[in-house]
């Protein structure tokens, strides 16, 4: 075999090598949601590359074949080829046996780099910037060499299998996508400019819903305006002056018995019309949703749309009154900032490193703020207030403080028992790391 014949059978064998290198790598780098799409619009190239991916030993084992066969006959080509060429010209200069031991390293080296950057790397990497775009155009001549390895493909595939019962390793891939793989490539997706950072907030945020209680965006019991049903009418005038609501739960004697609700629209429709207002009238109060406490906001949402309601009342375990929330409520975390405008009274910055925060801060609120993972013994409490509690093993009083995640929190006000304002400080970088101390401090 002459030079010109045996490069150009290397080169034949370096081509073939990158087309199972190409091969390999496209398949495994091949989303399926993309594939998935393709295969709806039509392309049945893309039904195939999925039912590999489905069932990948045959495919894998004949690439395998294909790499180690092409690798083998490469080294004997070229070494054969190339070899005794270097050797002859090193000749000149050295003694024979030295000669032949460059000339060998020689024509080892130059194979070995041709296959290594022609042959592997080229591939690879062309593979992972395109990959199902390569896995459309390789897996028909992929199925032909299945067919014409079919033996040794059964054998090979056989044994893997055999092999992987026994070592009890799983012998497929495991497609199952959760919510941290979705956040995962939004936030890719957001690095790259595909999404908008507030586009990526909002996909984040839908997926709090399944883990955010209701309690952390609903109106607290002592915030809701309410009528009695006895109210007179100068009364309900005079408080939807003073508390301009859009809803307004109705009750009989106290809170904790909410009968309906009212509507801010009817009322002024009957004050526009020189209507008196009594809440004794069965057709202005509306019957009211309501839901338990411990309703997660994806649970809440789903009330909503099956009473075809957007306001409740929300109940703890012994049926007392908790507060109310609206299906603006869910929706402003879902559309906004965790904290938004509506929250700037709970969650105020003074400056760079101080925090000044209401006590009934929905604890999410707080992390977010704050810019922390978590807190100790999270499923405890949902506010703030609740958190120091917790910490404390007491009720606070004024001047407690608790140390944690690198932050002071130091209770500022306390109004019959309930903590009004919390001021929260970024210690120095010098303090402990929470995660090793945790430390808790009580000021009485």
């Amino acid at each position: 075999m002459t030079l010109i014949q045996s490069l150009l059978l290397i080169a034949l064998l370096i081509v073939a090598s990158a087309f199972f290198s190409l091969a390999e790598i496209s398949l495994a780098a091949s989303r399926r949601l993309r594939l998935r799409q393709m295969a709806d619009d039509g392309d049945v190239r893309a039904r195939q590359v999925l039912a590999v991916q489905e069932q990948p030993g045959d495919y894998f084992t004949v690439v395998q074949v294909g790499l180690n066969a092409v690798a083998i006959l490469g080294g004997i080509v070229g070494e054969g080829a190339l070899g005794s060429h270097f050797t002859a010209w090193l000749a000149h200069w050295l003694p024979l046996a030295s000669a032949q031991t460059l000339g060998f390293v020689a024509s080892f080296l130059l194979v070995t780099s041709l296959f290594i950057l022609f042959a592997d790397l080229l591939p690879k990497r062309l593979g992972m910037a395109q990959p199902e775009r390569i896995a459309l155009r390789v897996v028909r001549p992929m199925h032909v060499c299945m067919l014409v390895f079919k033996p040794l493909v059964w054998l090979y595939s056989r044994s893997a299998d055999g092999l992987l019962r026994l070592l009890g390793a799983p012998g497929q891939r495991d497609d199952h996508v959760t919510f941290e793989d979705i956040l995962a490539m939004t936030e890719a997706g957001a690095r790259a400019g595909v999404l908008a950072e507030r586009e990526q907030q909002v996909i984040a945020n839908l997926f709090e819903l399944d883990s955010r209680a209701v309690a952390s965006v609903m109106t607290l019991r002592e915030r809701v305006a309410y009528f009695l049903r006895d109210d007179p009418d100068e009364v309900i005038r005079l408080r939807i002056a003073a508390e301009p609501f859009s809803t307004y739960p109705v009750c009989e004697g106290d809170i904790d018995h909410v009968v309906g609700y009212v509507d801010a629209k009817d009322l002024f429709q009957r004050v526009l019309n020189n209507q008196p207002l009594s809440l004794r009238d069965d057709a202005l109060v509306r019957k009211v949703l309501v839901v338990p406490d411990r309703l997660t906001l994806a649970d809440v949402l789903e009330q909503f749309r099956q009473a075809h309601e957007d306001f409740a009342v929300v109940v703890n375990e012994y049926s007392r009154v908790v507060g109310v929330v609206t299906l603006n409520d869910v929706m402003s975390t879902v559309m906004g900032e965790l904290i938004g405008p509506a929250d700037e009274e709970q969650i105020v910055r003074r400056d760079e490193n101080s925090w000044l925060i209401d006590g009934v801060a929905p604890i999410e609120d707080v992390l977010h703020a704050l810019q922390l993972d978590e807190l100790p013994s999270a499923d405890e409490y949902e506010t703030l207030a609740g958190f120091l509690m917790v910490m404390l093993r007491r009720v606070p009083r004024r001047t407690d403080s608790v140390k944690f995640g690198g932050y002071l929190f130091e209770v500022l006000d306390v109004d019959s028992y309930r903590i009004d304002q919390v001021m929260v400080t970024r210690l120095p970088a010098a303090q402990p790391p929470a995660e090793a101390t945790q430390a808790l401090r009580v000021d009485s």
